[in-house]
């Protein structure tokens, strides 16, 4: 992520604490129940924080059922450096059960199948992952310049069932035009039904509204509303 990066805390509040199973143990999220169908909502590297619930409560004011699960179990950071550290400390065995468990946990709040999920920056990468450790749920995954930085995290794409629509940035360093196409060709090849958006003149981060210097509110209109109209039509 770009030097100088900072994140702004903003207030919300539709949602609610929750503690969910994560085989054998338990982890920690923000719910925002809108009474319709599971979605799972992935932070960025900065953590569960104020914006990511936002986040989870705009897909419930839609008519979803958001669950932002707290991969860092109680951590998170405000400024880039504390944030990568976080990032490139996460146990990918435990952050997998975490998120197999938000799957089960929305798939029994809902009495629905089929979960969406939805995830930015880090985020985004491990919805891509999510998608190929639960193919038997997850039915529609929209991942937002989603960056994949652990080289031990690479997803098995054979196993994706979900259809997949992204949103990138043409300005991002970290998920660029070319690895989005190179990412989109071979999910094609293997016969996967992906569509990786890349946003013209957008910078890596344009959906975060708590970040002035990169938030393009034109650009995360249009990805919300394909986000919305994926989640309707799969789930």
């Amino acid at each position: 992520m770009p030097a100088g990066e900072k994140v702004v805390a903003t207030v919300t509040g539709m949602g609610e604490r929750v503690s969910f199973k994560s085989n054998g143990g338990t982890c920690e999220g923000y719910l925002a129940d809108g009474g319709g169908p599971g979605v799972v909502v992935l932070q960025e590297w900065w953590g569960l924080v104020p914006h990511i619930e936002r986040v989870a409560d705009r897909f419930a004011a839609e008519g979803f059922t958001a669950l932002a699960p707290d991969l860092y179990h109680g951590e998170a950071s405000t400024e880039p450096d504390g944030a990568g550290k976080l990032m490139m400390a996460l146990n990918l065995q435990t952050a997998g059960k975490d998120l197999s468990g938000a799957v089960d946990f929305l798939q029994q709040k809902t009495g629905r199948t089929k979960v969406g999920a939805v995830g930015y920056c880090m985020g985004g990468g491990l919805t891509l992952v999510l998608s190929t450790l639960r193919p038997d749920a997850i039915a529609a995954a929209a991942p937002y310049y989603g960056v994949i930085p652990w080289a031990s995290a690479q997803p098995d794409w054979s196993k994706m069932t979900a259809k997949v629509v992204g949103e990138y940035a043409e300005k991002d360093g970290f998920a660029g035009p070319d690895a989005v196409r190179a990412l989109e060709s071979q999910l094609r090849e293997l016969g996967k039904d992906v569509t990786l958006h890349i946003h013209a003149g957008a910078d890596h981060g344009f959906f975060n509204d708590t970040r002035p210097d990169v938030y393009d509110a034109a650009c995360a209109k249009t990805a919300f509303d394909r986000t919305l109209a994926l989640f309707r039509a799969n789930l």
